[in-house]
């Protein structure tokens, strides 16, 4: 449990190749060679726990699984009066399974602005990636993580004799949100199906960002909706992310990627909590997003759909529409609302 300085050794290039060629490609993100190596390019900074933090949020970096190198960046608002136990988010950060990082500046900053927002403790969780470790990795990482908070609660006995800005000490762990953005809302979405029938109070809410869903049949948003430039989501690079992360010869239809896929367990069937589903309008996922809240509802499950208006994939963490930054205003403030009545 002890904290840490984590970089990500996953941003890796490996120069002067003779005898592999490149066989998958996402521009300057990710490449993959014939040989199996792959090479992820410094898109985005990775920053230390404590760059650019407010006075209002600490950051640690803390060891969960040294075996499989997982590990976390937890964010803890500072005890300002009285103090009291706050609830968690457990957050899996976006890239197609395949880049992004804990340590990602973006990521950093926005984590840090949620932790301050809504009042939280943050676990901002750094998974295994593919095409080496394809999914279910990320998944059986996101239910480890969930397995390593358990074990954490017998720490809250020594809640009084501790540093009260301590992240272990200023959680309550009888209050547990699951979330994501993208390929983490995916991973959400898989680990609350996973946990909640081996502990169905343990999940309050699951709050889905932009989920990462796929499908072979595709929707008339990813066939029609043209993306401008700066675009995170493409419906090319949603099917490269997919080629990569999923196991070979699977299709999109698999339970894994398609959760409404005829292979699927049925939404009737599974312990869910209430889930938030923030839907982005100019995203190539929009539709898909928006079935998905359908079939929730249509099986008894306890859903609410928000949908921002002019802004496309990840415009919460990579502000790359002009109306991101009142966009996430209006996000943080919906996930603080859905957090705080449960």
């Amino acid at each position: 449990m002890g904290g840490l300085q984590m970089g990500d050794s996953r941003q890796t290039l490996h120069l002067g190749r003779t005898n592999s060629h490149v066989i998958e490609e996402i521009h300057g993100l990710i490449r993959v060679y014939s040989d199996g190596s792959v090479d992820r390019l410094p898109a985005v900074p990775d920053v230390p726990c404590n760059w650019a933090l407010g006075s209002d949020v600490t950051a640690v970096d803390v060891a969960i699984d040294r075996a499989t190198g997982v590990w976390a960046r937890i964010y803890t608002p500072r005890v300002q009066g009285n103090y009291k136990p706050l609830p968690m988010v457990v957050y899996f950060h976006g890239g197609g399974f395949c880049v992004g990082s804990a340590a990602w500046s973006c990521y950093h900053q926005f984590l840090a602005r949620l932790s301050s927002a809504a009042n939280c403790v943050v676990v901002s969780v750094n998974y295994r990636l593919a095409p080496e470790y394809k999914i279910p990795a990320a998944y059986d990482d996101g239910v480890a993580v969930m397995k390593w908070l358990k074990h954490q609660s017998s720490y809250q006995n020594y809640r009084g004799s501790h540093d009260p800005n301590s992240w272990i000490h200023r959680s309550n762990l009888d209050r547990v949100f699951l979330a994501g953005d993208s390929a983490g809302a995916t991973i959400a979405y898989h680990v609350a199906t996973r946990v909640m029938p081996m502990d169905p109070m343990f999940v309050r809410g699951v709050i889905l960002i932009q989920p990462f869903f796929g499908g072979e049949n595709r929707t008339v948003s990813e066939k029609n909706l043209a993306q401008p430039p700066q675009s995170a989501l493409t419906l090319a690079t949603s099917e490269c992310y997919w080629r990569l992360a999923l196991p070979v010869g699977t299709t999109r239809d698999h339970p894994w990627c398609n959760p409404l896929g005829k292979a699927s367990p049925k939404l009737e069937n599974l312990y869910l909590p209430p889930v938030l589903v923030c839907v982005s309008d100019l995203d190539i996922l929009r539709d898909r997003n928006m079935e998905f809240c359908k079939a929730l509802k249509r099986a008894g499950k306890a859903v609410q759909q928000v949908v921002y208006a002019g802004v496309g994939h990840a415009f919460q963490v990579l502000n790359n529409y002009p109306l991101s930054q009142a966009r996430t205003n209006e996000l943080l403030a919906d996930v603080k609302n859905f957090i705080s009545i449960r």
